[in-house]
Parts: structure tokens; sequence; C-alpha cells
């Protein structure tokens, strides 16, 4: 059974500045984590709780970071983006 994706506010406007393409992909990547919540890797110490998915565009590394509720049924949407300063900004937003 699939999960149904919620998404954060700061989600829904990194995703909104995307080019077209990439915005593609990235729903590609949300519906695939909602298909099976369990591929992100599970985050230690202060981002524990948040799973992380990789994948790849155009040669590039991004990252998708979300929040699995299994009472619900649901999968948040926190944050996507490249690997630099992606934790970083990520921790700030988590606290």
């Amino acid at each position: 059974m699939a999960y149904s994706p919620l998404q954060t506010p700061r989600f829904t406007r990194i995703r909104k500045k995307l080019p077209p393409a990439l915005r593609e992909a990235v729903d590609r990547e949300v519906n695939r984590v909602c298909d099976c919540p369990s591929l992100g890797e599970a985050k230690k110490g202060d981002l524990q709780g948040v799973r992380v998915d990789k994948f790849s565009f155009v040669g590039q590394l991004y990252l998708l970071a979300y929040w699995v509720d299994d009472g619900a049924q649901t999968v948040t949407f926190l944050a996507v983006g490249g690997h630099e300063n992606f934790y970083r900004d990520l921790k700030r937003y988590v606290k």
C-alpha cells in the first residue's frame, strides 16, 4: 500500500524554483519513496527520524529528505537539493 505524500512549505518553495526537467525527476522520486518509504538511509544524531534518498539527474547527485509516519501512512518531504550544505541546512530546519 502506497503512503500519502505531504510537503513542508520549505520543500514546496525549493521545488518551485527548480528547472522543469529536474522538478519532474523530483516528482518521480517522490512517487518511488511513497511506494517504498524504506528506500532512503535513516540518519542518526541530530537528524534522527529523518531519511534521505539519493538520486542522480544529469550526472549530478541530489538528496531528498523526508519523515515517515507509519501510523498515518504518510511521508512528509522536508527538503531536496544537491549535497553541498544539504545536511547543515537540514539540521537548522529540523531543530
